[in-house]
C-alpha cells in the first residue's frame, strides 16, 4: 500500500513532493548525492556539507591507520529501512552494512591507490574503484548521513499534506556536521505498519548515478586509449587505412585493457587526469532529475491527472468555510504542474519571527523555463510564494500588499496570487503592475480560468506529436517548463 493510500491523502505521486512508497515493499529508485550537489536551497546546502564533512572524516581516518576511528563512524550506518528506497525483495530489508562497513569498506579504502592519489574525495567516487560498492550501497550510505535533514523534510510534508506524526520516535543516528560525531535522540516521523517511515524528495531520486562508470569508459576512457595506442608507433592494435590514416578500433582495445570494474579501475590509476576530467564535465551539467513518467514506471503509479487535479480547485465551493480545502487542493495542481522547477512546499510558513505567514512557500530548483528565467533576468526567486483567496468577492489592493509584503531581496520578490474569479481582471492585473513599478516584487494573479489554461498548456506539451511529414525547417518540441501564460503576465509587469 502507497503512502498516499495509507494515510488516505487523496491525491497521488504527481501531486506529491516526496516519493510515494510502498510503506512494506521498495521502489527501485535511489538517492544520488550528485542530484543534491545541484540543489541551491538551505537543505541541500546542510545535506552537501553532511556528506563532505562525513567522508571527509572517513577518509582522514583510513589515511592515517585509525581503525577505531573508522570503526565508530562506518559502524553506524544502519539498515536504512524506513525509506523503502532500492531492490530488496519482499520486505523492505536493506543491503545492511555492519561488519562489511566497519571491515572490508574500511580496509578497501585504507588499501584503495586512488583513495591515498586523492582520486576518491567525495562518495560516488567510491562506486569506481570499489568493489560491491554500487548505486544501492551509494544510496544507503547517503540517507545514513543526511537522516537528520530527510528527518526536517519528512516533518515539513507530513504536515503539508496530513499525515500524522507521532511522538518520541528513535530518530536512529543522526550526524553532527559541527561536532563530527554521531548523535541519537528522539523525534517526531510517522509511523506505517508499525514502522517508522522517511520521505524522501523525488527531486533527489534517479534509476542510476549521475556519475556513470560505463559512461566513463565509454567517452572517457576509451578514447584516450584509442589516441595512445594510436600514437604509438609499436602498436600492434593500429590499422592503416586507404588514405594512410592510422586507426584503432574501439572493440579491439576492450580486448586488450579489458572492461571490468578492476580494469577501468587499473588503466585510471595509470591515468588520474582522465577521470578528474571526467569529473569537471559532469559537474558543469546538472543531473536529469527523474521525470513524473520515469517514476511512475519505476514505482507503478499513475501518471499526473492534471485536470483532475484542476477539477479538484475549479469545483470547491467559495468561502471561508472551504479556504483550507481550496489553499490544499491548489497547492497539490500546482506541485504538479510546476514539477521539478518547484519543490518542497512548505504550509503556512512562517516569516518575521512567527509574525507574518505565506499559505505555500516553493523552493525555485528550475534549471531553464520560466522560473529559471526570473533568476537569468534579475528577478531574486530563490523561493516561490504563493497566497491563496478563495474569496466570493473581488480581490483587491489588501491582497497585493499582503503578498508582496512576504517579498525580500534574500527570500524572492515574486509570487502568486491564487483566486476564483476577477470582476475585473484587467484592472487587477494592472494593480499587479503598479506594484512591480513601485519596486514592490512581481505578483502574477490567476483565477480558475487561469488556472485551466496552465492546464491546457502543460497537457498539450506533453501530448505534442510531431507533424507527418516534417516540415523543411526544424519544429521545435513544446516544453512544459515554459509556461506561456506564466510569460504573458510576467511581460504585463514589466512593459
Amino acid at each position: 500500500m502507497r503512502v498516499s493510500e495509507y494515510y488516505n491523502l487523496n491525491r497521488g505521486q504527481g501531486a506529491l513532493d516526496f516519493v510515494d512508497v510502498d510503506t512494506v515493499m521498495d521502489v527501485p529508485v535511489y538517492i544520488d548525492p550528485s542530484t543534491i550537489r545541484h540543489l541551491s536551497d538551505d537543505w541541500g546546502k546542510e545535506c552537501i556539507h553532511m556528506l563532505t564533512t562525513f567522508f571527509d572524516s572517513v577518509l582522514d581516518a583510513v589515511r592515517h591507520g585509525d581503525k577505531a576511528r573508522a570503526d565508530y563512524l562506518l559502524g553506524n550506518l544502519g539498515e536504512p529501512n524506513e525509506t523503502h528506497l532500492g531492490i530488496s525483495k519482499g520486505k523492505s530489508a536493506g543491503r545492511g552494512f555492519g561488519k562489511w562497513m566497519r571491515e572490508e569498506f574500511a580496509s578497501k579504502l585504507a588499501q584503495s591507490q586512488a583513495a591515498k592519489t586523492g582520486l576518491i574525495e567525495d562518495l560516488e567516487d567510491t562506486a569506481f574503484f570499489i568493489d560491491k560498492v554500487d548505486k544501492d550501497i551509494i544510496s544507503d550510505v547517503t540517507t545514513n548521513i543526511i537522516r537528520g535533514p530527510l528527518i526536517t523534510y519528512t516533518r515539513q510534508m507530513a504536515t503539508a499534506v496530513g499525515i500524522p506524526l507521532e511522538e518520541g520516535v528513535d530518530s536512529g543516528p543522526v550526524w553532527n556536521a559541527q561536532t563530527l560525531e554521531w548523535e541519537n535522540g528522539l523525534t517526531q516521523l510517522p509511523i506505517a505498519d508499525g514502522e517508522k517511515l522517511l520521505l524522501v524528495p523525488k527531486v533527489i531520486v534517479r534509476r542510476d548515478l549521475h556519475l556513470s562508470r560505463s559512461e566513463y569508459y565509454r567517452n572517457h576512457l576509451v578514447p584516450t586509449l584509442q589516441a595512445e595506442e594510436e600514437a604509438d608507433p609499436r602498436s600492434k592494435l593500429v590499422r592503416v587505412l586507404k588514405s594512410g590514416k592510422r586507426k584503432v578500433y574501439r572493440k579491439d582495445v576492450e580486448v586488450k585493457y579489458g572492461s571490468t570494474k578492476p580494469d577501468v579501475r587499473r588503466e585510471t590509476l595509470e591515468r588520474p587526469s582522465v577521470y578528474r576530467h571526467y569529473k569537471e564535465v559532469k559537474a558543469q551539467i546538472a543531473p536529469d532529475v527523474i521525470s513524473h513518467a520515469e517514476l511512475s514506471e519505476a514505482s507503478g503509479t499513475p501518471a499526473p491527472d492534471y485536470r483532475k487535479l484542476l477539477q479538484a480547485v475549479v469545483s470547491t465551493p467559495v468561502g471561508n468555510a472551504e479556504a483550507n480545502n481550496y489553499h490544499a487542493r491548489v497547492e497539490a495542481l500546482l506541485t504538479a504542474l510546476f514539477y521539478p522547477s518547484l519543490i518542497m512546499p512548505e504550509m503556512e510558513h512562517e516569516i518575521h519571527e512567527g509574525r507574518k505567514r505565506v499559505d505555500i512557500t516553493y523552493t525555485n530548483n528550475a534549471k531553464d523555463g520560466f522560473f529559471a528565467f526570473l533568476t537569468r533576468h534579475k528577478i531574486p526567486a530563490q523561493y516561490v510564494f504563493v497566497e491563496c483567496k478563495n474569496y466570493g468577492r473581488e480581490v483587491g489592493n489588501p491582497e497585493l500588499d499582503q503578498i508582496s509584503s512576504r517579498f525580500s531581496p534574500l527570500r524572492g520578490r515574486f509570487g502568486i496570487l491564487a483566486c476564483r474569479s476577477f470582476e475585473d481582471k484587467e484592472r487587477f492585473l494592472k494593480r499587479c503592475r503598479d506594484t512591480a513599478l513601485d519596486h514592490r516584487g512581481f505578483v502574477v494573479a490567476l483565477d480558475d480560468e487561469d488556472m485551466s489554461k496552465l492546464v491546457d498548456d502543460v497537457v498539450a506539451a506533453l501530448n505534442w506529436v510531431p507533424p507527418f511529414p516534417p516540415p523543411d525547417e526544424p519544429v521545435i518540441p513544446p516544453r512544459v517548463e515554459t509556461y506561456p501564460l506564466l510569460h504573458e503576465r510576467l511581460k504585463l509587469l514589466v512593459s
